[in-house]
């Protein structure tokens, strides 16, 4: 009731954002545009979502009923200013109401549940991080039927609207729900520049961002032209194969995080992703016109992406400890952000502008995905803890024993 739930409440909420593709044409056909000028919303919304939670890791722990009012209201204002900029016809207003005003919404709600679900969840921190960000990817599959639903007998306002209240009335009740242990005491530190500095230039932050960061792009890249790449191979039921690669999306992320609780170095879990995304994308370059290897393909590599998101907590807070976890994975999100202006834009250079085949894509794709596998086995098993962080929890320790 106080994390699980709420938890679940948030993510499929602004989970929907994946719907993007079930929305964009008609919002296209209503401002009297094509696609293509108001596609860059979605990466938008990826990118405020990344850095959003980069930067707003710290007011999360500060206060997570605060923050999470702060992302349904964020989140929900910006899916009612694109109905407006629909009315208004306006670009413009989409990029910042579903790109930018959402997006940041996305990045808070995104963050807030996870570190309250890790301190409940003690003993078994992976089960928790999947239980909430399962509910990212589960949200496609509850809202696309509803959107297919809506939009031919309403139209896409009410449509947008509708998704509004409906998270409106989701998020808040979440956010009155959600509460940390009451014996966990918020550590109070001030966190400067110069302490983000610490974060992102120690090492093994660093190659955790980067294998992320891959992980993340190259999933979208393939994700991105799932539709072209089954009509290509003669699929007909490409509505069913949505809902399966958004079953293994969401299987992913809670089967990939909770196979964490049992191994002792959380890294094993992205080697095993990504030896498994290595492994159907050279499949896919030597039989790519096989329609059961595209199918097993677009489903492994949904399942690695998503599990990529549900286990970087637990890795994070394995290198780094508990007491900063919302604020280093925060700023290990703006992976996300970046991935989300690159990752469709690879796939697009390969295919559309350059004029190379599916099988170029593929291996591509490989090719990263091995350099991120080889990164994973340079990261160090020990836990390692950021130097002003370390500093501050000693004079915490001090102050503790004065008081004794």
């Amino acid at each position: 009731m106080r994390a699980a739930i709420p938890a679940l409440l948030i993510h499929s909420c602004i989970g929907s954002v994946y719907c993007w593709s079930l929305l964009k044409g008609d919002i296209a056909t209503e401002v009297g545009c094509s696609v293509k000028e108001i596609e860059f919303a979605f990466s938008l919304a990826i990118f405020f979502l990344g850095m959003s939670a980069a930067f707003g890791g710290r007011f999360v722990e500060k206060n997570i009923t605060a923050a999470s009012v702060v992302s349904c209201l964020c989140f929900s204002t910006g899916l009612l200013l694109t109905v407006l900029s629909i009315y208004s016809k306006s670009v413009l207003g989409i990029m910042l109401s579903y790109g930018c005003l959402m997006g940041i919404g996305l990045g808070i709600g995104y963050l807030s549940p996870v570190k309250t679900l890790m301190l409940w969840f003690k003993e078994h921190k992976g089960l928790a991080t999947g239980i909430a960000i399962s509910g990212f990817g589960l949200s496609k599959v509850l809202f696309s039927p509803y959107i297919e639903w809506c939009t031919p007998r309403y139209g896409i306002s009410t449509t947008l609207v509708s998704m509004s209240v409906i998270s409106i009335f989701a998020m808040l009740t979440a956010a009155y729900l959600i509460q940390k242990p009451k014996e966990w005491v918020e550590p109070v530190v001030k966190w400067k520049l110069k302490d983000y500095y610490q974060v992102i230039k120690n090492g093994t932050y660093m190659k955790i961002w980067l294998v992320f960061y891959i992980n993340i792009t190259c999933g979208l890249a393939l994700i991105a032209f799932e539709k072209n790449i089954a009509i290509a191979v003669g699929i007909a039921a490409v509505g069913f194969l949505s809902s399966l690669t958004a079953f293994f999306n969401t299987a992913g992320r809670f089967g990939y995080s909770t196979m964490s609780d049992y191994t002792e170095n959380k890294q094993t879990i992205y080697k095993i992703l990504l030896s498994s995304s290595v492994i159907v994308m050279l499949l896919g370059f030597a039989f790519g016109s096989s329609i059961i290897v595209v199918i097993l393909m677009l489903c492994i590599i949904n399942a690695g992406y998503g599990g990529g998101f549900s286990t970087l907590p637990t890795l994070l807070q394995s290198k780094f400890g508990m007491e900063k976890i919302s604020t280093i994975h925060g700023l290990a999100l703006s992976a996300w952000a970046w991935a989300g202006l690159s990752g469709n834009q690879l796939s697009n250079l390969i295919i559309n502008q350059l004029g190379m085949s599916y099988e170029v894509l593929y291996i591509v794709l490989a090719a990263l995905y091995l350099f991120a596998l080889v990164l994973t086995f340079l990261i160090p098993k020990n836990k390692e803890y950021i130097e002003y962080a370390d500093q501050q929890q000693s004079l915490s320790k001090l102050d503790s024993s004065f008081v004794s």
